[in-house]
């Protein structure tokens, strides 16, 4: 058996499965992040591990009798965990949606250090980039700067952990801190954001699927796993998900449907451009392009929270399914003149505070108009991302997870807005099957990543787009652009 441990924005969780791939077993804990002021969103570094411990625990209760050959570990990339002198925490964790260093990222902008930190890095700094928090740290918080001794990001801290060994993957190190054609640490961009005295607190770069340590005898009676299991490397999360998916080359789409929009395809070139990040891929000279926002499934949850609340309570006791009662509304007919929505509710892909907003909404609208309109602005949102990607790298399928994906009708209406056929996997949670196939090539269990691709991951279903859809979508999505810059020049005071 093999141990994938995923750390989200909204839970961790630990799945074991079989070599062919199969899910054995599942254990899931609610991180519940923490809101302690606007813009701020925290985890507590020690309950974040209690929370990984007992979510392994629960998967292995419920497993078959075996042995756990190996444990990979990925989390969500961004972010920060600081740790101290004495290896712990040093304040609580910072999570990939905190919006802290906002005023950091624009001040960068306006003076021009923004386009020159993205000449060495092929990414404009975020506010949540671990660059962009440290920035803010340093302003704000003087004293836990001058105490920091090592950066972390959240896979990292939960290996440490489990293991007591500091560093860090190419993939997450990428985010914040490497020269994007060398792919190592750059002292040139830590000087840029006066963060040259933190060099010695990064942690040295390991590869994704070596073993760089295994589980220590308190890790092991913390977590129920055997003292000595080996710990692979891991991956950002994103990065964990297309390996999961089953895409190691250039040519697909790996779309992630969840609190962000994710959309990403590697390539064996370096092709910067502001409207994605380049990032490290799964091997060196490979980068993985990532176009994102943070307004996909989590739009339509809240739209589900505001109008869909008795029949999320009805379904709790065990009544039908919501997701039956959704896909329902959505297969109702379309009313006349539909509205459309901008899905910007906590973040858009546009260089300015933007909100959402039903547009074309009238009196013969129903909350079926409103779910579709919601629906499809989110997956008008990642056909934003989808195009910008496409005009640079030659792409012929997606593969799709997150979000209701797994049903046929949201799978369907990804294929016919994008026009490409879409495919979903048979597994349900790719990130931690990534993650856990990377350990099994670092221990030998498979020969490579393509082998292990080959064995585990499977297409449960196929989707072709049509072409009558699709030249429909097209054209509102046309419009959905078009209102955009129009309200543009509203949103900063909205």
């Amino acid at each position: 058996m093999i141990l994938g441990l995923d750390c989200g924005s909204t839970a961790i969780k630990a799945v074991l499965f079989d070599a062919d791939g199969h899910t054995l077993a599942t254990g899931t804990r609610r991180t519940e992040p923490r809101q302690p002021a606007p813009r701020r969103v925290e985890h507590d570094m020690d309950r974040l591990w209690q929370l990984a411990c007992a979510a392994i625990r629960d998967a292995l209760d419920a497993a078959p009798r075996g042995r756990v050959d190996a444990v990979g570990v990925t989390g969500h990339g961004d972010g920060l965990y600081l740790l101290d002198r004495a290896g712990d925490p040093l304040g609580p964790g910072i999570q990939s949606v905190d919006s802290r260093a906002h005023a950091v990222t624009a001040g960068w902008t306006a003076s021009g250090l923004v386009d020159r930190i993205a000449a060495v890095t092929a990414q404009r700094p975020y506010p949540f980039a671990a660059s962009s928090l440290l920035a803010w740290v340093a302003l704000h918080e003087p004293e836990r700067f001058a105490a920091i001794r090592h950066v972390l990001f959240c896979k990292d801290w939960l290996r440490f952990r489990l293991t007591g060994v500091l560093a860090a993957d190419p993939t997450d190190a990428s985010t914040a801190f490497t020269d994007a054609r060398s792919q190592a640490y750059s002292d040139d961009l830590l000087a840029l954001t006066g963060l040259a005295a933190l060099r010695p607190a990064l942690p040295p770069i390991r590869p994704s699927s070596g073993t760089i340590g295994t589980v220590s005898a308190a890790a092991a009676i913390d977590t129920g796993l055997p003292e000595g299991t080996p710990v692979s490397g891991g991956l950002h999360d994103v990065t964990a998900s297309a390996v999961g998916l089953g895409i190691l080359d250039a040519g697909a789409l790996a779309i992630t449907a969840g609190t962000f929009s994710i959309n990403e395809t590697l390539s064996d070139h370096l092709a910067p451009d502001p409207r994605w990040t380049a990032r490290a891929g799964l091997r060196p000279g490979q980068w993985m392009n990532m176009s994102i926002s943070p307004a996909s499934s989590n739009t339509v949850d809240w739209f589900l929270r505001q109008s869909y609340g008795a029949e999320a309570e009805a379904a709790a006791r065990g009544g039908p399914s919501l997701w039956d009662i959704v896909e329902a509304d959505l297969a109702a007919p379309a009313a006349i003149d539909a509205p459309l929505f901008h899905p910007f509710l906590y973040g858009s892909p546009y260089d300015v505070p933007a909100s959402a907003a039903f547009l074309g909404l009238r009196s013969w609208h129903g909350r079926a108009d409103m779910l579709r309109a919601v629906v499809e602005g989110a997956v008008f949102n990642h056909r934003h991302h989808c195009d910008a990607l496409r005009s640079a790298f030659p792409v012929d399928r997606a593969r799709i997870t997150g979000g209701g994906t797994s049903r046929e009708r949201p799978a369907r209406l990804f294929a016919d807005a994008l026009g490409l056929p879409v495919e979903v996997p048979e597994a349900t949670e790719v990130g931690a099957l990534g993650a856990a196939l990377v350990a099994g090539v670092g221990v030998g269990l498979y020969g490579s990543l393509d082998g292990a691709v080959r064995r585990a991951c499977r297409v449960r279903a196929r989707y072709e787009p049509d072409a009558g859809r699709h030249e429909a979508l097209t054209q509102r999505f046309k419009r959905y652009l078009a209102l955009a810059d129009a309200l543009r020049p509203h949103w900063s005071g909205g």
